[in-house]
C-alpha cells in the first residue's frame, strides 16, 4: 500500500465544478425553494477552507466543455488541454506511448483540483484532462425514473461504461483520435454531440472509479489516490449539486446518505492502496504534488520524442523514387512556369498568376487518380454513350497552413462542392519537434478521399504529421493523395517509405536539400513570395512559424 505523503499547512482549493455537461441550462424562473437553496449554498461557502493566498478561483478545464476553448491558461504560459497526436518517427510510427496519470478519491475531494494543479507545474504544453464522469452510462427510461427521484446509485462500478473508458485510454495513449461522450447531470444523459480529443505528452483520467477496473489500472503509468475528510467532501457535494446541477438539499443528502458514502466506504476507499501515491488534503498538500511533479518530469524524460532529420536525410539515399510518385509531365509549358515562379527577380503578381497556373494543372493531373467506373448517359440527340464516373462517396480537400491554403481555390475551381479543412503545425522553438496547434476538419472524413495540400515538401516532416491526423481520423491510407507544387526527393522518399499507401502527386521534384534542410535549387519560401510578407533571414523554403514539409 503506497505512503501517505508529507502534507503541508496551506488551504485547499475551492471544490471542483463540474465536467463538461455538468451545469446545462436552468430554467429563467426561480421557485422559492431554489432561492432558499442558492442561500444555502452561500452558507455553504463560508463552511469551506478559504483558498489559498494569491491563488485565483480555481476554473473547469476537462477537455469534454464544449463552450471555452480546450486551454488552460497560467501566468507561464498557455496548455492546451485537448491534447495532439505526439511526433512520429522517420518510420511514421509512435516511439513511445503517452505517460497517464490516475487520479482517484471520493466525490467532491478534490480530484481535479489536483490535476490542474499538476498540470501547471509540469509546465508541459500538451496534456489531455479526462473525466470519469463523461462515461456513464445511457440509462433506461426506468433508471431515468429513478434517477429523478435520486434513487439512481451513480457512486456504483455498474453505472459507468468501463469498455468505452479503457478503449478510449488506449487509442489516447497510442496518440489516436477519440470521441469522448459529453454527459448532462442535469437531464441523466449522453449529449448529441461528442467531443475529439487527442493523445499528449500527458494524459490525466480523474473519477471517483478510476481504480476500479483490472484492465484500466494497467494502463495507468501512475496512480494517485486525493484523500480528503469526509466533512469537507459532503459540503463541497452539497455546494455542487445545489448550485450547479439544479438539485435541492434535501435530495442531495438523501443520495448522500443512500448512496455516495456506502459506495464510497464499499468501492472506492479500498482503492487506496493500489494508489503509488495518497495525497491527504488533496490541492493544500503541495509538498505531495511537487513530488508528484519531479517523477513525472523524469519520466517524460524518458519517454521524450526526437526528429532525427539527419537520420531522415540518410535513409533513402541512392534509392528509386517510389512508384506511388506521380510527377505531372515537363512540357514546355510547365518548365516554363517554373523558370518563372523559381526566378527571385519574378514579381509577386507574376508569381501569384503562374503559381496559381500550375496549382490548377496538378489538381486536374490528380483528380486522374480517383477511382471511377463505367456509366451510360443520354444525348440531347437521344443516344447512349458510354462513359465514365467518379466511384467514391465524396473529396475533401485539406490544406496544411499557411501555404497549403493557396491551392483551396484551384481545388474548389475543379470539384463542385468540395469540403476543406485545414491543419496547422508549428516548430516548438525549445524542443525542435514539430507540433499540431489547429485542425478543422469535416465530419465524417473517413469515408472520402483526401486531397492533401502544401505548397513545398523538403523534409516531410509536417506532411507525415497530416497524414498521421488523417490516418487517426479513420481515413484509410489509400485514400489519400499528397499534393505539392515542389519535392524534395528526401521529402518524397520520407513519406513513401512511412505510408506506402499514400499516391504523392507533384509539378517537379528537386534531388538537393542543403545542410538546413531546404530545397535546392528550390523555390524560396512559398509563403512568403505568395503572401507579400518578409522573408527568412537565410531565405528558406521553411514558414517562419509553421513547419512546412
Amino acid at each position: 500500500m503506497a505512503a501517505p505523503l508529507a502534507s503541508a499547512d496551506t488551504p485547499c482549493s475551492p471544490p471542483p465544478s463540474p465536467a463538461a455537461g455538468d451545469g446545462a441550462e436552468r430554467p429563467a424562473a426561480m421557485s422559492e425553494a431554489a432561492c432558499e437553496d442558492r442561500s444555502s449554498v452561500e452558507a455553504l461557502d463560508r463552511l469551506l477552507p478559504p483558498m489559498g493566498a494569491g491563488r485565483s478561483p480555481r476554473k473547469r478545464t476537462t477537455s469534454q466543455c464544449k463552450s471555452e476553448p480546450p486551454l488552460l491558461r497560467t501566468s507561464k504560459r498557455t496548455i492546451y488541454t485537448a491534447g495532439r497526436p505526439p511526433w512520429y518517427n522517420e518510420h511514421g510510427t509512435q516511439s513511445k506511448e503517452a505517460f497517464a496519470i490516475g487520479l482517484g478519491g471520493g466525490s467532491a475531494s478534490g480530484k481535479t483540483t489536483v490535476a490542474r494543479m499538476i498540470i501547471e507545474a509540469l509546465d508541459v504544453p500538451w496534456v489531455v484532462l479526462l473525466s470519469m464522469d463523461s462515461f456513464y452510462k445511457v440509462l433506461t427510461r426506468q433508471q431515468q425514473e429513478q434517477a429523478a427521484l435520486n434513487n439512481y446509485n451513480f457512486d456504483h462500478p455498474d453505472a459507468f461504461d468501463f469498455d468505452l473508458i479503457v478503449s478510449t485510454l488506449q487509442k489516447l495513449k497510442q496518440g489516436k483520435s477519440v470521441k469522448v461522450p459529453v454527459y448532462d447531470f442535469t437531464t441523466h444523459s449522453r449529449k448529441k454531440d461528442w467531443k475529439t480529443l487527442y493523445g499528449a505528452n500527458v494524459i490525466i483520467f480523474e473519477g471517483i472509479m478510476a481504480f476500479a477496473d483490472k484492465t484500466l489500472l494497467e494502463l495507468l503509468d501512475m496512480k494517485i489516490f486525493v484523500d480528503t475528510d469526509s466533512d469537507i467532501r459532503l459540503v463541497r457535494r452539497l455546494r455542487r449539486d445545489i448550485s450547479e446541477r439544479g438539485r435541492d438539499i434535501a435530495g442531495v443528502i438523501k443520495q448522500y446518505n443512500k448512496f455516495v458514502k456506502p459506495a464510497f466506504d464499499q468501492y472506492i476507499q479500498p482503492t487506496m492502496r493500489l494508489a503509488d501515491i495518497v495525497v491527504p488534503r488533496g490541492s493544500g498538500n503541495t509538498v505531495a504534488i511537487d513530488l508528484i511533479v519531479q517523477h513525472v518530469h523524469s519520466q517524460l524524460e524518458e519517454r521524450k520524442l526526437r526528429w532525427d532529420l539527419a537520420a531522415l536525410a540518410s535513409a533513402h539515399q541512392c534509392h528509386p523514387l517510389p512508384q506511388t510518385l506521380s510527377v505531372l509531365k515537363s512540357t514546355p509549358q510547365v518548365r516554363g512556369m517554373h523558370t518563372i515562379i523559381r526566378d527571385k527577380e519574378t514579381s509577386r503578381d507574376e508569381f501569384i498568376f503562374y503559381s496559381k497556373r500550375l496549382m490548377r494543372l496538378l489538381i486536374e493531373h490528380a483528380l486522374s487518380f480517383l477511382p471511377f467506373q463505367g456509366c451510360v448517359v443520354q444525348t440531347p440527340q437521344g443516344q447512349d454513350y458510354a462513359g465514365k464516373c467518379y466511384a467514391g462517396k465524396q473529396i475533401t480537400g485539406v490544406s496544411i497552413l499557411r501555404a497549403g491554403e493557396t491551392m483551396e481555390p484551384a481545388l474548389r475551381a475543379v470539384c463542385k462542392d468540395v469540403r476543406i479543412g485545414t491543419i496547422l503545425i508549428q516548430t516548438n522553438q525549445l524542443t525542435g519537434e514539430p507540433e499540431l496547434h489547429y485542425l478543422r476538419l469535416p465530419k465524417d472524413i473517413s469515408d472520402d478521399h483526401v486531397i492533401l495540400m502544401d505548397c513545398t515538401v523538403s523534409t516531410g516532416a509536417a506532411a507525415m504529421m497530416a497524414v498521421r491526423v488523417l490516418l487517426d481520423h479513420d481515413v484509410p491510407e489509400d485514400k489519400i493523395f499528397l499534393l505539392s507544387l515542389l519535392m524534395a526527393e528526401m521529402g518524397v522518399h520520407s513519406v513513401a517509405y512511412a505510408f506506402p499507401r499514400v499516391r504523392i502527386i507533384t509539378t517537379a521534384v528537386d534531388k538537393r536539400v542543403n545542410d538546413l534542410f531546404r530545397i535546392i535549387p528550390g523555390i524560396g519560401n512559398f509563403g512568403d513570395r505568395y503572401f507579400g510578407t518578409d522573408a527568412a533571414p537565410d531565405g528558406s523554403d521553411e514558414e517562419e512559424v509553421a513547419w512546412t514539409s
